[in-house]
């Protein structure tokens, strides 16, 4: 118990410390203005966020991965709250599944949406999850028409979006964002988090890079209806120069990624 506790402490600190942190966004135009998050943010649950990465329940292996993956950070830029109904999108061995499911609590739930086309294998990750959680609720079906038996709060998908843009996911990608739109509650948000690749170059490096450009994406995401809001930089690398692919041995878990908070209008 006191080992959680300094944990939780530790990860509070720091949270306390990033509140201030700097993140970009939009004016309602084509330019981008740098806001204080502190000011901009929604109702904070700091403690609830230190709390979930604390938690002795997360496998060591993807505790070790957070001083890259910067969970406090990524839980409070996404406005996670108890009671959210959130979806993550392919959530493989659930690294951000068990933080939600700590942070939205037993008035919330957690839909762990695994495509048809990978379910063979990632079924039994998310089944695994539903035994330990028991506010996560594994959910099948196709990404571009997609739905829950109730309206989210939050639809959230990490190193993903550039995947389905592979013509072997079979993924109508304005259909999905259209979905995703239709399943949020009005005011709801949408989180994504991927590795960016070169300016100018859209979806060319989506297969072979594992990469896409942010601005491409997020005119994607726009048409579909949503309002970009913020962006983070919780995970950026300035030192990558985009030309690597993302399981390279050289920046494999240190790419360049961008957060962006998108929203329904409500």
């Amino acid at each position: 118990m006191m080992r959680r506790w300094a944990a939780g402490a530790a990860v509070l600190a720091l949270a306390a410390g990033l509140s201030g942190c700097i993140i970009i966004a939009s004016d309602g135009g084509d330019r981008t203005v740098v806001v204080d998050s502190a000011s901009s943010s929604a109702p904070a649950y700091v403690s609830l966020h230190a709390d979930a990465v604390a938690d002795p329940k997360r496998p060591a292996e993807e505790v070790a991965r957070d001083p890259l993956r910067h969970p406090a950070e990524i839980l409070a830029f996404a406005q996670v709250a108890p009671g959210d109904k959130v979806a993550d999108i392919r959530p493989g061995a659930g690294y951000f599944t068990r933080l939600f499911s700590d942070v939205v609590g037993p008035t919330g739930r957690v839909y762990a949406f695994v495509p048809e086309r990978t379910m063979t294998r990632e079924n039994p990750l998310a089944d695994a999850l539903v035994a330990a959680y028991p506010n996560v609720t594994r959910v099948n079906g196709l990404l571009d028409s997609m739905t829950y038996d109730q309206p989210l709060d939050l639809v959230f998908m990490s190193q993903e979006y550039h995947d389905f843009h592979i013509a072997g996911f079979n993924t109508d990608v304005a259909r999905m964002n259209a979905a995703v739109f239709a399943a949020l509650k009005p005011g709801g948000r949408y989180i994504l988090i991927d590795h960016q690749a070169a300016p100018g170059t859209g979806i060319s490096a989506v297969q072979t890079l594992h990469r896409i450009e942010g601005d491409y994406l997020r005119r994607e995401v726009e048409a579909a209806g949503f309002v970009f809001e913020a962006e983070s930089r919780a995970v950026a690398n300035p030192d990558d120069d985009h030309s690597l692919n993302v399981f390279d041995a050289a920046i494999r878990g240190k790419t360049d990624q961008f957060v962006y908070r998108f929203r329904k209008p409500g």
